[in-house]
C-alpha cells in the first residue's frame, strides 16, 4: 500500500522546489504540483514494455503504464529518482536514457510535472511483483488497437501520442 505520509516536494512549472507536501494532499484534489518521473523501455524491435498497475494503488489501479514511474522524492533529483524506480520495479541497473521532455498533467485528484525519459534495453526485465501487477511488451499494433479503451492510463496514452505515434 501506498504511504499516505510520503513527502513530495512542491514545484513550480518550471521544477524548482518550493515547498513539500504529503502523498495523501498531493492526491487528494488540492492539484499542488508536484514532480514525478516516467521512462518509457523499448527493445531492439521497437516494442514497449509497460507495466500493469496493481489494484491497491491509489491512482489509476489495474490500468496499464509506463514501463517505469513515480514520484520523485522530497531531496531526491530526478537522475536518483528515475534510477530509484527503475531498480524498484523493473530491476534495472545499467541503462542509458534519454529525456524527452516534460509536461504538466492534471487529473480530478492531482497536477504533476511529469519528465520523461525512454531507454532501449537489450536484458530480461524482471518486474518486482511488490511493486506492479505484472508486466510485458507490446507491440505498435497492439498500442493502437487499444487506445482510448480504457485499458491505458491518461498519462501513457498522452505520452505515447505525444512521443512515440508515427
Amino acid at each position: 500500500m501506498d504511504n499516505p505520509k510520503e513527502l513530495f516536494p512542491i514545484v513550480d512549472e518550471s521544477g524548482n522546489i518550493i515547498g513539500s507536501v504529503s502523498r495523501k494532499e498531493a492526491h487528494s484534489g488540492s492539484m499542488i504540483l508536484h514532480p514525478v518521473v516516467h521512462l518509457h523501455v523499448f527493445d531492439i524491435n521497437g516494442n514497449i514494455y509497460l507495466q500493469k498497475r496493481p489494484i491497491w494503488k491509489d491512482i489509476q489501479p489495474g490500468k496499464w503504464d509506463t514501463a517505469c514511474g513515480g514520484h520523485i522524492d522530497l531531496g531526491e533529483n530526478v537522475e536518483a529518482a528515475l534510477k530509484r524506480e527503475a531498480k524498484e520495479e523493473l530491476g534495472l541497473y545499467d541503462f542509458d536514457v534519454k529525456l524527452l521532455g516534460s509536461y504538466i498533467f492534471e487529473s480530478s485528484c492531482e497536477r504533476e510535472l511529469i519528465y520523461v525519459h525512454t531507454t532501449i534495453y537489450k536484458k530480461e526485465i524482471i518486474p518486482n511483483i511488490n511493486e506492479l501487477a505484472n508486466g510485458r511488451f507490446w507491440s505498435k499494433v497492439e498500442i493502437r488497437n487499444n487506445m482510448n479503451k480504457g485499458v491505458f492510463t491518461p498519462n501513457f496514452e498522452n505520452e505515447y501520442q505525444k512521443f512515440f505515434m508515427d
